[in-house]
């Protein structure tokens, strides 16, 4: 047995700290005030930058490891079109997504007005004017997406989840990749299997990578079905 310590960014969110992602609430509806954000440096994509956080969104102390994992994964993201980071918390993979494809339109979306405006923030602190923090309403209905990049809400329950996936996953375009990272231990596999089983005729789930208890879901989306954005499943 090793005796050596774990890393502490290597540690994942507390439960409670967990349970805010992609949720309504006290904290979740309100932007964070001045006295509540806090300024932390972070890497993303090799990238050190600094961004604000605060109490109420999900990883708001550091950039949580399965973010982490998908930010080493995921492919560079296409140059341009209509990229998506779904559950965007603070904006941990919008800005990522940004950085990389600067003259991309990046959809933030969250459910949470503390998230969004702190997306919007970091988005201007780091000079990406292609971030545009949305809830998922505002996006408009006839937009395509080139790629989509998410750590999706496992807590909000699988009902929920599957609801989301089978609305969004259809909106890529023929060809287009969505890249999820999801915890071993919180259901990754059956989601793969769910997604296989369900959504198999928009896309095509495979796993992409593995780390840390994590693993990387690339759905491919298939040629020939339409990208209406109706909800499948």
């Amino acid at each position: 047995m090793s005796g050596a310590q774990q890393d502490p960014d290597d540690q994942e969110p507390t439960p409670a700290e967990s349970a805010q992602h992609y949720f309504t609430g006290r904290l979740a509806s309100r932007p964070a005030g001045e006295d509540e954000r806090e300024l932390r440096e972070v890497r993303l994509r090799g990238r050190e930058v600094e961004v604000e956080t605060a109490p109420g969104v999900f990883s708001a102390g550091r950039l949580d490891l399965g973010t982490r994992v998908l930010l080493r994964e995921a492919p560079t993201p296409p140059a341009s079109g209509d990229l998506l980071d779904l559950g965007c918390g603070w904006g941990a993979l919008s800005l990522a997504m940004a950085t990389e494809a600067p003259d991309a339109v990046v959809w933030a979306v969250d459910v949470s007005a503390r998230a969004l405006d702190l997306t919007r923030r970091n988005a201007e602190r780091l000079g990406l004017p292609g971030v545009r923090a949305v809830l998922p309403e505002d996006v408009p209905d006839d937009v395509v997406l080139a790629a989509l990049w998410s750590n999706p809400p496992i807590r909000v329950g699988k009902d929920a989840l599957h609801e989301l996936l089978s609305t969004w996953l259809p909106r890529l375009a023929p060809g287009a990749d969505a890249h999820l990272v999801v915890q071993r231990n919180l259901g990754a596999d059956s989601l793969q299997a769910w997604m296989s089983a369900h959504l198999g005729s928009v896309v095509t789930t495979s796993r992409a990578g593995s780390a840390k208890g994590f693993r990387v879901l690339r759905s491919h989306r298939l040629p020939g079905a339409a990208t209406d954005g109706a909800p499948v499943g």
